[in-house]
């Protein structure tokens, strides 16, 4: 499965999973009740669907000029990286305004969530590629 097809896919099945998760460790490690926690997760799981699309695209376009190719650990830690910290420079402030909190605590909440979608991030990659195939831009 290649182009757009396989990256729709890939954002929408990280997504599902990802607000289910999300919205728990909001309630958990915020104190934030089921509804703020849920809207929370939800706004949060649609910028990061957009932005799946945006930072594949580039990240594909990206390592389709690199001289190496295939995914070892190093460009698959790289993805997982950059992925998530554009992501934090979007949701903090996103957090703080919903959740009623300053931007230092909504900085700690999202750090929390980053840590855990880091490693989230990277194994759902991993399965995936492993289920669907490389997409072209890794292939030899």
């Amino acid at each position: 499965m290649q182009g757009l097809k396989r990256k729709v896919i890939y954002a929408v099945l990280f997504e599902m999973i990802a607000v289910a998760l999300t919205s728990s460790l909001l309630m958990l490690m915020g104190g934030h009740d089921a509804g703020q926690a849920g809207v929370a997760a939800v706004a949060s799981s649609a910028i990061a669907l957009l932005w799946n699309l945006v930072y594949n695209t580039l990240f594909e376009a990206w390592e389709a000029r690199q001289a190496t190719r295939g995914r070892g650990w190093m460009r698959r830690a790289a993805h997982a990286a950059g992925f998530e910290g554009g992501l934090v420079v979007i949701l903090v402030p996103l957090f703080a305004w919903w959740l009623h909190i300053s931007l230092w605590h909504a900085l700690v909440l999202d750090l929390g969530l980053v840590l855990f979608f880091m490693v989230y991030t990277f194994l759902f990659a991993l399965a995936f590629d492993r289920v669907f195939g490389l997409p072209a831009s890794a292939q030899g």
